[in-house]
């Protein structure tokens, strides 16, 4: 069970709970990753990959996410745009080794 961040009575405790969201956000990373796996199958062109737009929209629902959260916008904007850009290079890489022009 969870225990709240004010409830942690020790270092190994904080530790303890750390270790349990990082598990987690691996889990989660890996779930976006699958989607992100399958959008470079549906695309046409490395051109394809980068869709800015769409990148903005992104950006701009997950600050908002963090706004709500009480969390630094910026640090989820940074976190994002790093995330995005690696898969934005993961997507460009994929359709160019598989031909796509």
């Amino acid at each position: 069970m969870p225990v709240p961040a004010g409830r942690c009575a020790n270092m190994d405790e904080v530790r303890q709970e750390i270790d349990r969201i990082d598990k987690t956000l691996v889990d989660l990373i890996s779930e976006r990753f699958a989607y992100v796996d399958r959008a470079w199958q549906l695309k046409a062109s490395p051109a394809d990959a980068m869709v800015p737009w769409r990148v903005q929209q992104v950006i701009d629902k997950v600050k908002a996410r963090a706004e709500e959260k009480d969390l630094p916008p910026e640090l989820v904007e940074a976190l994002w745009r790093q995330m995005i850009g690696w898969f934005i290079q993961y997507e460009e890489e994929k359709l160019r080794a598989n031909g796509a022009k």
